[in-house]
């Protein structure tokens, strides 16, 4: 059977019983494994040797957390990465993930910095990480993303995307023609509907969804291999 892809209100849905009683995952818990998932699939596309400097773009949402913990896991595996972050985020857990970086060295362009110094980011990087807009964003793209995607786009550099490509429609994808055009998509849980004709290399992530969970939506999941948290899709998964 084919995987299934989410609407917006079903990955709503399996989040919410993940963090329930019937999943008892803490929200900690699983930024980590999401992110940890995010940091393997880009350095199994890109290679520290080659693409060592990761410009990683955090939203002030939940994929913005995905991506901090996410630098901090490249930091570990030997890259040099850098968080961009338009808008951080106020909760109290994205300024504990946000701590973390800066314990570890890792530099933090704040909002309050010119475009220049994004710009300056952009040219001493070699791969992006986007972690901007989540399953729950909605056109149009508002500023100050509004910009910031222009920058990323601008640059020409690969980008890897967590979950959607930032400024597309969960169901809809790119229609509004405004979003990231990604070489590299990591799905977390289960793709969802906008990226059904995504046509770079696709990786699933978020290796925690329990089996009751899977055959209660359907998900029809593939296997991971060993003790990877990612999956890669093959081209032919498509609806």
């Amino acid at each position: 059977m084919s995987i299934r892809f989410l609407t917006a209100q079903l990955a709503q849905q399996i989040d919410e019983e993940l963090m329930n009683a019937v999943g008892a995952f803490s929200l900690d818990q699983l930024m980590e494994l999401a992110g940890l998932a995010c940091a393997q699939a880009l350095s199994t596309v890109y290679s520290k040797e080659k693409y060592p400097k990761v410009l990683v773009c955090c939203g002030p949402g939940n994929q913005g957390g995905d991506g901090l913990v996410a630098a901090r896991h490249l930091g570990i595996f030997g890259y040099e990465p850098t968080v961009y972050m338009p808008k951080p985020g106020s909760k109290d857990i994205y300024q504990r993930l946000q701590k973390q970086c800066i314990n570890m060295d890792i530099p933090i362009i704040p909002p309050s910095a010119p475009s220049e110094e994004l710009t300056r980011a952009l040219r001493s990087s070699n791969v992006i990480l986007d972690a901007i807009f989540g399953f729950s964003f909605k056109p149009p793209v508002r500023a100050p993303f509004d910009d910031a995607l222009e920058f990323i786009s601008a640059s020409r550099l690969p980008i890897v995307s967590v979950d959607i490509p930032s400024g597309w429609d969960v169901e809809f994808g790119n229609a509004e023609g405004v979003g990231l055009n990604p070489d590299v998509l990591i799905s977390l849980t289960a793709p969802k509907l906008g990226v059904q004709h995504f046509m770079g290399r696709h990786f699933l992530g978020g290796r925690f969804v329990p089996k009751a969970m899977q055959e209660k939506f359907k998900l029809n999941l593939p296997e991971y291999p060993g003790f990877d948290q990612i999956v890669e899709l093959p081209r032919n998964y498509r609806m």
